[in-house]
């Protein structure tokens, strides 16, 4: 094999243009494929920018030209040569204008065949793909996603750092704590029995944060979570976290609105304009959810003073075939199926009330009937919006949503519990039926969804003691055990803890969004499958018995 010694890339594969011809240029990279004319040679030049088609022809040294025949796909090469136009143009990549006539090739390294061609077009399963990662992220696809994704992070410090924040990097080994989804655990060798956790979210340290008086803090913080997997969701993610002092809700809502703008108007080159507010309440009253998809109508109108217990979406024209398997849908998450109001059970009186009540219905549409709960109904909306295609692509839609509910029932129990966190502030004048009506305390609470996705979340939070105090009361979080799992943020806060609050926004999530992709796994380098198994580099694994027992562990296999 060759070496690159005295020899210096010049330029990366996708720069050369046609301004550029004449001049003396050498590339590096990977054979996307080559093409054997007999007297001609064709080899395409692939790295992270692009590809170059080199050539080799009658004015090529013999030796050269054997050697340009030897090469393979996906083998390594340095090439030095004369940048020239071509005689047969390609308007398909940005280089297609021009070619390097080579006239020095070094190959770097050999490569066997691949298990699978290096294209975006190859039919080969995501198993197979992620196994051979490596491979997987040179196709020009998951290259650019993860180009993308670098230059929205790099775009990120640039804006927060604009705004007078500071980046403070928090510890990966901290102590448990309650945050809704299962730890990762880490066992300590030197305190046996003992245990860290890998941190959900840095929530308390960015708190302590702001105790320590450094005022606006942000990082891109990883974070753990043992859950389970779906296209939005891995085990390890990162997240854009960030928490400001002395600030009211609408000074964080009004940063992140404007990064956002930044983002869409850098990376899209859209202006989204001032991103509108609903309530939690009128989110799932009209649309089901608390992260609706504001891209398409189908909102849902409460019928019930007409109907009883029923509530109504019109919708274009629905074939009777397409209506039952809405119907088997809706029955599936739980709701009684579908019903159109022209239904033997409708009166011709109540048909004219509905008609008047969704703002009249032509012969092109019907009304939709549903007796269900919100989320039931939100769930059908969704699947109606996808069955009848009327989704739009590259539209972004993103919304605001307010004033949640502070506590959330839990059905089983009846409990009631802190829809997002115990340290969450609730709305003033919510403060009079903490103890008398639980279901009437709104909270301090803001998210920010795009297309049916939520994409960050934050609250102002509690630093008075006494209201943190009664807060976990109302919780059933005994003064003990608040002491125990939060003693260290209880103890910071009589010290001068400053009015604080912030967000957290899911970098994973606002890039696959942004590029429209399928699953989060189409914009991180190394993600884990639906079972949170990486197949490259074959974790989870077992460990010898010698580092367990270092630990003071014995495995139980199953």
């Amino acid at each position: 094999m060759d070496t690159l010694t005295n020899f210096r890339r010049t330029h990366y594969c996708g720069a050369p243009r046609i301004t550029d011809a004449g001049s003396v240029i050498s590339v590096c990279g990977w054979v996307q494929r080559r093409r054997d004319l007999g007297g001609l040679l064709f080899v395409d030049l692939r790295d992270r920018t692009g590809i170059l088609q080199l050539a080799f022809g009658d004015e090529t040294e013999r030796g050269l030209f054997e050697r340009a025949q030897t090469l393979r796909s996906e083998y390594v090469i340095a090439a030095t040569g004369v940048l020239r136009e071509r005689s047969s143009k390609n308007a398909d990549i940005p280089t297609g204008d021009v070619e390097l006539a080579v006239t020095e090739l070094r190959i770097l390294a050999q490569s066997e065949t691949p298990p699978f061609e290096i294209t975006d077009n190859s039919d080969v399963g995501e198993q197979l793909r992620l196994k051979y990662r490596y491979l997987d992220l040179r196709r020009p696809s998951l290259t650019r996603n993860i180009i993308l994704r670098h230059k929205i992070a790099a775009l990120t410090r640039d804006y927060f750092y604009g705004e007078g924040f500071i980046e403070i990097e928090t510890p990966m080994l901290i102590k448990s704590t309650p945050e809704g989804a299962r730890d990762y655990l880490v066992p300590s060798r030197v305190h046996r029995g003992n245990f860290y956790a890998l941190p959900q979210s840095p929530q308390l340290y960015k708190q302590l944060s702001m105790v320590a008086g450094f005022d606006r803090y942000i990082q891109l913080a990883r974070c753990f979570r043992d859950e389970d997997l779906r296209a939005d969701r891995q085990p390890e993610f990162t997240q854009i976290d960030l928490e400001m002092s002395f600030v009211t809700q609408e000074d964080v809502i009004a940063v992140v609105e404007g990064y956002i703008t930044r983002v869409f108007r850098e990376i899209l080159d859209i202006d989204i304009g001032t991103i509108p507010r609903m309530t939690y309440r009128d989110a799932m009253e009209r649309y089901g959810s608390d992260k609706p998809d504001m891209r398409y109508g189908l909102e849902i109108v409460d019928v019930t003073d007409i109907l009883p217990d029923t509530r109504a979406i019109k919708s274009p024209k629905i074939p009777r075939k397409t209506l039952d398997k809405l119907s088997d849908y809706s029955k599936g998450v739980g709701g009684r199926g579908v019903v159109q109001y022209t239904a033997y059970f409708v009166t011709d009186e109540q048909r004219a009330a509905l008609s008047e009540r969704v703002g009249g219905v032509s012969d092109d549409e019907t009304v939709l009937l549903l007796r269900d709960t919100l989320l039931q109904i939100g769930q059908l909306r969704v699947e109606l919006a996808k069955t009848l295609g009327v989704i739009p692509t590259g539209v972004y839609k993103p919304l605001w949503i307010l004033e949640f509910p502070y506590f959330e029932l839990d059905e089983e129990t009846g409990e009631w519990n802190a829809m997002h966190h115990p340290f969450t502030a609730p709305l003033d004048e919510c403060l009079q039926y903490l103890e008398t009506d639980k279901g009437k305390v709104r909270a301090q609470a803001y998210d920010l969804v795009l297309n049916g996705i939520e994409l960050s979340s934050g609250s102002i939070r509690v630093t008075d003691p006494a209201l943190q105090s009664r807060l976990f009361t109302l919780l059933g979080i005994s003064e003990e055990d608040a002491q125990r799992k939060f003693g260290f943020l209880l103890d910071a806060f009589r010290y001068g803890a400053p009015p604080h609050g912030g967000m957290a926004l899911g970098l994973d999530r606002l890039v696959m969004q942004l590029i429209g992709a399928e699953s989060l796994r189409d914009v991180v380098a190394y993600p884990k499958l639906a079972n949170a198994t990486e197949p490259m580099v074959g974790s989870p694994d077992t460990v010898d018995a010698k580092q367990l027992a270092e630990l003071g562990i014995t495995a139980i296999n199953s």
